[in-house]
């Protein structure tokens, strides 16, 4: 599709007028996954990975925007049967890749990875990091999705480098998104719950919005455990809170509602009712609408199906 002139359908825009305003509003769904894309025999899930992780590109056709991490060994079962229009190139096979990518049904307009500055242990042995991807929604409207997977383990030199993980994101949210809508979302190996971990700084210093503490949780924040113990990864639900998660920030013109939050525990199972992956996915529904200026009569504009963009991933 590289360089291709494409049409793309929007579904769902509506145009409302108020005075000299243009209202467009859309919908879209996210979702992250950590695919536990290391080789066959260190890999902490147990079925088999390339079949597994085949069958996870084709069950994430239902989503707009996939972040997924730990994509290194397999990535081209992954892709094989996956219905994405826009897919993010992959780096390479560990130690050189960073496992990150970013899928899209809508156009992926350009993406940049960036890798951590700080590490600790078995994080140390491949170029973690985050990536960013701009994502158009509709002509003209584009938001910033950061894809991260932050260092793991909770002994204490690990989460020295994982509060330094945030910081750097944070930085380079501010320095590089400001102003800017945002969904950011990925494994972030921390809990609101553990003294150690730092993403109440995270999320004061970007503006973010957690969107499971938002929709769920009525904005109530998990409370810190003096002596926190996470779950079993594969145990979670809607009501415990994952290392997976999923941020949003409105913009001035360009504002999100969420419409629904799952931890996704069934779908991505095989036959024999497995997990795909050591990680369960998590997805978030969303209302958009962005208010922009009128620049011409509405009936004299063309309409957003009738445009064109160019096809770059």
């Amino acid at each position: 599709m590289k360089n291709k002139l494409i049409s793309v359908d929007f579904p769902q825009k509506q145009q409302e007028e108020e005075e000299d305003t243009l209202v467009i509003k859309g919908e879209f769904s996210v979702l992250t996954y950590n695919i536990a894309g290391l080789p066959q025999g260190i890999s902490a899930a147990k079925t088999l990975r390339k079949e597994a992780i085949a069958e996870i590109g084709e069950k994430i056709k239902p989503f707009d925007i996939v972040n997924v991490q730990e994509d290194f060994n397999y990535n081209n079962s992954f892709y094989s049967r996956n219905e994405h229009e826009y897919k993010t190139s992959h780096k390479g096979k560990i130690p050189v890749g960073d496992g990150l990518n970013t899928l899209s049904h809508f156009p992926i307009l350009s993406y940049h990875r960036i890798p951590w500055r700080h590490c600790s242990g078995p994080d140390c042995w491949t170029v973690k990091g985050f990536s960013i991807t701009q994502i158009q929604l509709a002509p003209g409207i584009i938001v910033d999705v950061y894809n991260v997977h932050a260092n793991s383990s909770d002994v204490a030199r690990a989460t020295r480098a994982r509060r330094e993980n945030f910081r750097q994101l944070a930085k380079y949210i501010n320095e590089h998104s400001e102003g800017k809508p945002l969904i950011v979302m990925g494994d972030f190996n921390a809990h609101y719950a553990y003294k150690r971990d730092n993403l109440y700084e995270f999320i004061e210093s970007t503006g973010l919005t957690d969107g499971w503490v938002n929709y769920l949780r009525k904005n109530e924040f998990p409370e810190i455990i003096p002596k926190f113990v996470a779950q079993h990864m594969l145990s979670l639900n809607n009501e415990t809170e994952s290392l997976d998660k999923i941020f949003f920030r409105d913009s001035e013109n360009l504002k999100f509602q969420p419409k629904d939050y799952q931890v996704e525990s069934v779908l991505f199972t095989n036959t024999k009712n497995q997990a795909l992956s050591d990680h369960l996915a998590v997805s978030m529904q969303f209302e958009w609408a962005c208010s922009v200026e009128r620049s011409v009569p509405a009936h004299e504009s063309k309409p957003l199906i009738e445009q064109k963009v160019l096809a770059t991933a």
